[in-house]
């Protein structure tokens, strides 16, 4: 049985005429456990994209920042500082920025608050805020939902849906961060610094709603193609979003490539490297396509549905 307990009665749920409210098995007073320290109250969808976006951040080490629209990041970096990652994240979907969700995993101080400019931001959820970051905050944007996380997201939990008649309940993906199955299937291995943007794009990508395409650099998401029913189209979509910076760039897939018609776009927008789980009947084919752009492909073995 799943015991739980309201917290909260929302104004409405996904949209306007339906109900909604927030249930959680644990004590909590608020959603997520989290203190608000500012803002209004945390709507059906705001609390959707907090968790998406917590969950996305907490898979990162280094100080990073990921923006979520509807359930998917529009843009993810890691730098030194979260106010370095900033304009990075932002810089690979700006448009889609507009009315986001953003999370932190480092305490957001000024130099960060600075860097926002007048980006419309609904909630930014983060470890911690310092005193003075918090009241430029509650100040400049009055409406801006201020969450502090009390934990780490927990990826030990399960994910549960309802379904006609039922639930579905599952164990969440946790990743696959070793890298232990990962195999090199082409002609040339990834260099020293593809490796190192594979690394960031297959994780980036793990938290995109499928058919997932991330376009990175070692440090940073430069296009993002998500929630599309064919991949080939998500590929071209995350490198629209990238524009020039594609070229250089790697690209990631959740799942495997079903046709070369994926890599024959990466390669003319200058895509030098790819990783995917493979097992696709015409990984073959797929390989060749690889092989003749001199592109380094990698295959994890592993794949990521996010639905």
């Amino acid at each position: 049985s799943i015991a739980v307990h309201k917290v909260e009665s929302l104004r409405y749920g996904e949209n306007p005429h339906q109900s909604g409210a927030y249930y959680s098995h644990y004590r909590d007073s608020l959603p997520f456990g989290a203190k608000q320290l500012g803002g209004k109250q945390l709507s059906y969808n705001n609390i959707l994209d907090v968790d998406a976006a917590w969950r996305a951040v907490n898979s990162f080490d280094d100080p990073t920042v990921v923006i979520i629209k509807h359930l998917t990041p529009t843009g993810i970096a890691s730098a030194p500082t979260i106010a370095e990652a900033y304009p990075l994240a932002l810089r690979a979907d700006p448009l889609s920025a507009f009315g986001c969700v953003m999370a932190v995993n480092r305490t957001v101080d000024d130099n960060f608050v600075e860097q926002l400019d007048s980006l419309f931001i609904e909630a930014i959820v983060a470890p911690g805020f310092t005193p003075t970051a918090r009241t430029a905050l509650n100040e400049g944007r009055q409406n801006c939902r201020l969450l502090q996380m009390s934990q780490p997201y927990d990826t030990t939990e399960y994910d549960i849906r309802s379904v006609h008649r039922g639930l579905l309940i599952q164990r969440r993906d946790a990743g696959d961060p070793s890298g232990v199955t990962w195999k090199t299937v082409t002609n040339r291995l990834p260099t020293a610094e593809e490796t190192k943007a594979l690394q960031y794009a297959w994780k980036a990508c793990q938290h995109v709603k499928s058919n997932a395409i991330v376009v990175a650099k070692s440090h940073y998401t430069c296009g993002t193609g998500g929630g599309l029913p064919s991949r080939v189209d998500a590929a071209i979509l995350a490198i629209e979003k990238a524009g020039e910076h594609a070229k250089g760039a790697v690209m990631a897939s959740e799942a495997l490539i079903p046709f070369p018609d994926t890599i024959e776009v990466a390669a003319k927008a200058g895509i030098t490297a790819f990783i995917q789980p493979g097992g696709a009947i015409r990984d073959t084919k797929v390989i060749e396509a690889a092989n003749a752009a001199n592109m380094a492909m990698v295959f994890t073995s592993v794949r990521h549905f996010r639905h």
